[in-house]
């Protein structure tokens, strides 16, 4: 089992509830910081000192305030933390529950566990820390689709984003206009009319609405 772990949240009642589960898994050393810059440099410093941390618990979401940041989200720590400590377990403890962000964290950045915060977010947290010390992977039973070899679903960021414009009611015009704005590309019209009649063969939706209400479903948007 562990034995030095960091909390990295910032809300007082989850870290409170993350400190019960890891003290019902006889952790010794316990660490909390509500913000990922924070966290980036006490594992560095623990490196240093020779007292690494054997796991990191984190969150995605984190409010802004007055500090300024150089890491903004829980996924920007995990992409900084996996240069320098490529073997760091790392598990997400999260609200999110879009597939694609969970593949792009398991794939991408090899998170060893992916925790929804819900109603047996707990009970599950604990599931995932002690498979995590027997060098399994673990997901919660409402994301763990995401990694499935049944899963056969192709979509990227671009995907998502035209994805989310679409679900906003905007028209093919107005996402052209909107990523040429935004210096998103491909952005012109012809290319968007193209990547969203694939992506409808893809998910079998016979229209616009159709397929956001699809994509929607399956938790990618």
């Amino acid at each position: 089992m562990f034995k030095k772990v960091l909390i990295v949240d910032d809300h007082d009642a989850i870290t409170k509830s993350v400190q019960q589960v890891l003290a019902h898994c006889k952790v010794k050393t316990v660490d909390v910081v509500q913000y990922c810059d924070d966290a980036f440099l006490k594992v560095k410093r623990a490196a240093l000192d020779q007292q690494d941390y054997d796991l990191v618990i984190t969150d995605l979401s984190f409010k802004k305030d007055h500090r300024n940041a150089n890491f903004e989200s829980g996924e920007a720590l995990i992409a900084a933390l996996r240069k320098d400590f490529t073997e760091l377990p790392i598990i997400v403890y999260s609200m999110k529950d879009q597939l694609q962000k969970v593949r792009s964290l398991v794939n991408q950045f090899g998170v060893n566990a992916y925790v929804c915060k819900d109603r047996k977010g707990s009970i599950q947290l604990e599931e995932a820390i002690k498979t995590v010390a027997q060098q399994h992977r673990y997901l919660s039973p409402q994301v763990e689709q995401a990694v499935s070899p049944k899963n056969e679903l192709e979509i990227y960021d671009y995907d998502i984003q035209l994805l989310k414009l679409l679900s906003n009611g905007l028209s093919q015009e107005e996402i052209s206009h909107s990523f040429k704005t935004n210096a998103i590309s491909p952005n012109s019209l012809s290319t968007i009319e193209k990547r969203l009649n694939k992506l409808r063969i893809q998910f079998k939706a016979n229209n616009a609405i159709h397929l956001v209400a699809t994509v929607k479903d399956l938790g990618l948007i």
